[in-house]
């Protein structure tokens, strides 16, 4: 099963919620608002830091602001800050492996791994805070006598 981890879903989280506006946040109004715990925010947005994807600001009135546009952060960016490079499997990450001589699906690997980050790379954070339509299959609706 492919699945990001717990503090990657978080950090898309906090970071889509400081996208809604251009003020300052700090941690312990992320962490209240988001109904996360104070360390997992903070220690989220200090990562986010280190990847210059968020700002830190000093002083009484401090906290966090995105360090761009929304619509210059990719979520394999905030992906990547949380969990390090995308990888589906070890050898898809061009780190070398004991089997590589031997191994069939590597090179498949890497392409499957590419189409992922690639896909991830296309969709911003500012599309992310828009809501997306639900969209409701009315055939299922319709092939049980119900008219629409």
């Amino acid at each position: 099963m492919l699945r990001l981890s717990k503090l990657a879903d978080y950090g898309t989280q906090v970071m889509t919620y400081m996208a809604r506006d251009h003020v300052i946040h700090s941690a312990s109004e992320v962490a209240a608002d988001l109904c996360i715990a104070a360390p997992t925010v903070s220690k989220i947005l200090k990562m986010l830091v280190r990847k210059n994807l968020v700002t830190s600001m000093m002083g009484a009135k401090g906290g966090y602001v995105l360090a761009r546009h929304p619509s210059g952060i990719s979520i394999a960016e905030i992906i990547d800050a949380m969990d390090g490079p995308i990888s589906i499997t070890e050898c898809s990450s061009n780190t070398t492996c004991d089997r590589e001589s031997s191994c069939s699906t590597r090179s498949n690997w890497q392409g499957i791994n590419h189409i992922i980050l690639d896909a991830l790379e296309k969709v911003s954070l500012a599309e992310m805070i828009a809501p997306k339509p639900q969209v409701v299959d009315v055939s299922a609706i319709r092939s049980r006598g119900i008219q629409t």
